[in-house]
């Protein structure tokens, strides 16, 4: 009897049964896109990632926002987020559109509880997320380049 409850155990755990750790506190979230569709920050775990905190009235990440959908259309193992604030969902839209954004998702944090999360004070902010769910945030505007190489050290 005991030798059949270890293999059940064995067989629960290889067939993804067993419990698995949940993601850290600041990627358990539920936001919405600026379509409206629900986006779970866990799904950022397990992956590398670039969270691009930005708002509409930023002259820098107006400046950016061309350079920034360059780089996540060439980085494809990296998944790319935008996380607009302090602003109204049509003053984020048209910014999208705008600068013709369509490569990833952004969320409407329209109450900033995402910014929150991730200790995000000023804008433009990258977070790069490791694939084990390490962050580590940039504010301000890197050059392509600068961009570039820590995205590639996010896949190595």
């Amino acid at each position: 009897m005991r030798i059949l409850g270890v293999l059940l155990g064995v067989v629960l755990l290889l067939a993804g049964c067993a419990e698995k750790a949940p993601p850290p506190e600041k990627f358990q979230f539920t936001s919405k896109t600026l379509e409206g569709a629900e986006f779970r920050g866990d799904k950022l775990v397990g992956q590398p990632a670039v969270l691009w905190f930005w708002t509409p009235w930023c002259p820098s990440c107006n400046a950016e926002a061309e350079m920034v959908e360059d780089v996540a259309k060439n980085h494809h193992k990296i998944q790319f987020v935008g996380v607009a604030a302090e602003d109204q969902l049509d003053a984020m839209k048209k910014f999208v559109s705008d600068h013709k954004m369509a490569s990833f998702p952004h969320l409407a944090d329209l109450d900033g509880s995402v910014w929150k999360r991730f200790g995000v004070t000023a804008q433009p902010t990258f977070a790069f997320v490791r694939s084990d769910g390490g962050v580590e945030l940039l504010t301000g505007s890197p050059t392509k380049e600068q961009l570039d190489q820590r995205l590639s050290a996010l896949i190595k």
